[in-house]
This record gives structure tokens, sequence and C-alpha cells, in this order.
């Protein structure tokens, strides 16, 4: 019989939230070997297989159907699939690991504080400099739908898988679209947020694959799971 995957986080701080929310279902979910070793277990309900990845592979899991359920970030499902709603339901929020996504320009941008200023500021350096105005940022897909959207043109996104903050510094791009919690590092790096500029509010959250194999026994545990975890049945997925 096969046992109902359940793709986590493979390490750092969401894994282990994950962990601690799971535990209020008396679903136990330990690593098993090493710190490097991708294996693990889970006690206290019957008929789940620990899958452990990382959280930007999760959303591929959930949409290829090798995993029933997974954990990750709302930013990274909506990020990677384009019909993220339809293939990989919302099972529900987990209420931690929160982050925005944001436009944040640099501070001594002093008349740059709305997207219409961005998008005037943006035809300006282009006519100014011969080229648009750089965004770096590795949600490119969110990013571009938004700032089109709002109107926003003369840019280019940036590829910018990690320290985006400095790429203004470094003279790779002019602003940046970025997660933050705190907004201490944009501030460390002389960034300010525009007022319309937050384009998603995301948190971890349980997803549900549709197109995976749903057998009886994994409809059951996963009832098991809802109950244990006070979910509406209308909460659940639709599969």
């Amino acid at each position: 019989m096969s046992a109902l995957k359940l793709g986590l986080p493979s390490k750092g701080r969401l894994q282990q939230d994950a962990i601690d929310w799971f535990a209020k279902a008396d679903v136990t979910v330990a690593r098993t070997g090493s710190d490097r070793e991708y294996a693990g277990r889970v006690t206290g309900l019957d008929g789940i297989e620990l899958v452990l990845l990382s959280a930007s592979e999760i959303p591929r899991e959930l949409a290829a159907g090798r995993i029933h359920l997974g954990v990750t970030g709302e930013d990274l499902i909506q990020e990677k699939l384009a019909d993220w709603a339809a293939i990989t339901p919302k099972v529900t929020h987990m209420g931690f690991g929160f982050a925005d996504l944001i436009i944040a320009v640099p501070t001594s941008w002093a008349d740059v504080t709305t997207l219409r200023d961005l998008d005037d500021a943006a035809a300006q350096f282009h006519a100014n400099h011969g080229h648009r105005l750089r965004i770096a940022t590795k949600y490119h897909n969110l990013v571009r739908g938004f700032l089109s959207q709002h109107g926003v043109a003369d840019f280019e996104i940036v590829d910018s898988q990690g320290a985006t903050e400095g790429t203004i510094k470094n003279q790779t791009a002019e602003a940046i679209a970025d997660i933050t919690s705190s907004g201490a590092t944009l501030t460390a790096n002389h960034l300010r947020i525009l007022t319309d500029g937050e384009i998603l509010k995301s948190q971890a959250t349980l997803f549900a694959a549709r197109n995976a194999h749903w057998s009886q026994a994994n409809r059951e545990t996963f009832a098991t799971l809802c109950e244990r975890l006070n979910l509406s049945p209308d909460l659940g997925p639709d599969l």
C-alpha cells in the first residue's frame, strides 16, 4: 500500500516550525541519520511517508504529483507554478514563515515613493542612460506580472539568487524586489519600500497535489490529519 507522501523543507527554521506545527496533531516528524542525510520518519499517524526537499523544490514535486502534501511558502508556489491554484489547492495557512515580497528603491530617490513614480523614473532612466532600469530579484514572474499590471514599463529583470539588497551598491541593479520580514536588511542597505510596492504577503502553507494518486487509504489518512488539526473538510483539497 502506497503511503501518503508529505514534503517538508529539508533544513532551517521552516523545517523546525513545520515539525512543531504537525506535533499539534500528535504527528511526530523526525529526521533520521546525520544532518547531511535527507531521511526521516513520521510517527503518531500511520500511512505517512516523509520526503525532505528544499522549499523551492516542493512546488515542482507537488505539481508533478510525486508528493501528496507539501509545506512551502506561498511566494514560491505562486512564482514557480502559473496555474498553482488549480493544481496545488491550499489546505491551510500554518501561521509561521511570514514574509512580504516588495519593491524597494534607494532612500536617495526622494521623489520615488509610489509605483507611478517608479514608472516615471524608469522612463527618465532609459532616456538618460540608453538602457532600461534594472530590478534585481529571483521572483521573475511575480514581479513582472505585478509591475505590468500597475503600468510600470521600461524596466528589465536582473536575476539575483542571493544578497539581492547588495546589487544596488554593486551597481548591477537600480531597484530590487525581494522578500522581507522585519525590513532591517533593507534599512541597513539604504533601501525603502514603495508605499504601494507590496506584491504578496506570504507565509508557510500546507498545499495538496491534485495530480498525485490519491488512494482510499491516502484520503482517509488525510481526513484524520485534518480532523486532528481542526480543519474543516471544506478546507481540504477537492480530490
